[in-house]
């Protein structure tokens, strides 16, 4: 899958907001053996899966279109009707349109950071990027909501409870929360016929159960190059703990069952696309139903500064409203929606004049959320923006809401106060208030 950059590339600042933002197999076994026991395991059963569209998808070419404004403003796309009555989503999206019953649509999330690393940091957070004030001045990096909920839930059936794919976003790390709860890295291309999950794939001598005695397991799981690779760096003590750890994952039928996209029924591969994005959302179908609490799935590529159209009428969007409607569909129908919260977002929204080259530049003064599960009622819509879509207008609501609001759904105390490895008392959500209509 190709690498996507955003207009100010990857800067050095964002391996920074990475906050150890992602572990091979054995790293984060490693990270997660001398994390402290006393985590709370206690959790909501409510798992999600978030669709992470990085460098912000525009607002007016998906749920919020703006007809009677300036053509300069509404852009080239028509609005077409969604399945409620009165309300319209853009063209490109026709297909969720057709399965409005099952999502709200948030039209009034905004902020004042215009920064891709900024943006994205107060978005998975809910807290805004920390500004050094000063010559030796104190930042801390906020965890992302995948850590918080890795570090409230725990390790579960041997399955790690954060993971993402095809990697993590430039903010979703534990940062003081430690390296174990980064996410674990689903990579590759779900779509090929090889595709396999790296580090979780059994040796052939244990696949076919020749593994008679704990040496004969330790010799074929050293066969495994990225636990081999660090092997030696390991006391004997720990070797033992780690290759434990390992086992419970890689010899989890569960694990590997949900993990082997090849047993899906091809009917239901076909119904996301024959694509690798489209294929990375049955996945993550796949992960939550195994019991993974948080699964990002996160996509590149769209920093559309030029060329939107071009973008909005290709694959990119036929991607997204195949995918999104038939993961929204197959939840349902699986009767797993309502344990599954569902979110699709990127960094901010994009801005209300289409500039020279065709595109529209940064814009978090509005952007629209997609947000469906775990309760949300279907076919509403939440806030506003003003008539030629600058701002949000009516029921404003900010990243420490939405926040707020992901953290309750899934059983996770918003109020509460985190410390970090130095001892400072941080707040895991500063004065967030719950979007009311998604509690309805």
């Amino acid at each position: 899958m190709a690498t996507h950059q955003n207009c100010d590339g990857l800067l050095r600042r964002d391996f920074i907001q990475l906050g150890l933002g992602s572990l091979g197999l054995c790293g984060l076994l490693r990270a997660r053996a001398a994390a402290s026991e006393t985590a709370a395991k206690a959790g909501s059963h409510i798992n999600c899966i978030m669709i992470w569209l990085d460098g912000g998808p525009s607002h007016y070419e998906t749920f919020d279109p703006k007809p009677d404004a300036p053509a300069d403003i509404r852009g080239v796309f028509k609005a077409v009707p969604t399945k409620v009555p009165g309300v319209h989503f853009s063209e490109p999206v026709t297909k969720l349109a057709g399965v409005f019953d099952k999502f709200t649509v948030v039209r009034s999330i905004t902020h004042k950071d215009p920064n891709h690393g900024g943006g994205n940091h107060y978005m998975v957070t809910g807290a805004p990027t920390p500004v050094p004030v000063g010559c030796g001045a104190f930042v801390t990096f906020h965890p992302s909501m995948g850590s918080m909920v890795s570090h409230t839930r725990g390790v579960r059936s041997g399955i790690p409870a954060y993971m993402a794919t095809p990697s993590n976003t430039r903010s979703g790390g534990p940062n003081f929360l430690g390296g174990q709860h980064a996410p674990f890295i689903v990579s590759g291309q779900p779509n090929s016929d090889s595709f396999r999950v790296q580090d979780v794939v059994l040796p052939s001598g244990l696949a076919e159960g020749r593994a008679a005695t704990r040496r004969d397991l330790r010799a074929a799981l050293d066969r495994m190059k990225r636990c081999a690779d660090q092997a030696a760096e390991d006391p004997a003590v720990e070797f033992d703990r780690f290759y434990e750890q390992g086992f419970d994952l890689v010899a989890s039928a569960k694990a590997q069952e949900a993990f082997d996209i090849h047993r899906e029924d091809p009917k239901v591969r076909e119904r996301y696309g024959r694509t690798d994005m489209g294929q990375r959302f049955l996945l993550a179908r796949r992960l939550v139903e195994a019991g993974v609490s948080w699964v990002t799935v996160n996509w590149g590529g769209w920093d559309t500064h030029s060329e939107l159209e071009k973008m909005y009428r290709g694959d990119a969007l036929n991607t997204l409203d195949q995918g999104v409607s038939a993961l929204l569909t197959d939840l349902d129908e699986r009767g797993l929606l309502a344990t599954t919260l569902v979110l699709v977002l990127g960094e901010f929204g994009r801005t209300p004049k289409i500039n020279p080259g065709g595109g529209r530049d940064h814009w978090p003064g509005a952007m629209s959320v997609l947000m469906s599960g775990a309760g949300i009622p279907g076919g509403q819509i939440v806030g506003a923006t003003d008539a030629k879509g600058y701002y949000a207008s009516e029921n404003v609501y900010r990243p420490e809401d939405f926040a707020a609001s992901i953290y309750t759904k899934m059983g996770v105390d918003p109020n509460q106060v985190l410390h970090t490895t130095a001892g400072r008392p941080v707040a895991l959500v500063n004065n967030g208030r719950l979007i009311r209509e998604l509690f309805v």
